[in-house]
């Protein structure tokens, strides 16, 4: 893994569900909604072990169970 990017954009999609983020991975694609405070944090934590061990890492339990259903087809 070359680089880890952070976005912050408006509205992705799912706008009937607050606080959502889309992890893309050179494997997958994630979305996640209803994320809180310490939910980013551990984002954030996921994102610099996936720098440090150059590959992308699984996403977390604890996050994973803020995924939701893709709003459309990429």
């Amino acid at each position: 893994m070359k680089r880890i990017q952070l976005t912050i954009s408006g509205c992705l999609g799912p706008c009937d569900v607050p606080n959502v983020a889309l992890i893309v991975t050179g494997q997958s694609m994630f979305w996640l909604g209803n994320l809180k405070g310490t939910d980013y944090q551990e984002l954030i934590d996921w994102a610099v072990l996936c720098k440090q061990m150059s590959r992308a890492m699984e996403v977390p339990k604890s996050l994973r169970t803020h995924e939701i259903t893709a709003p459309f087809i990429l």
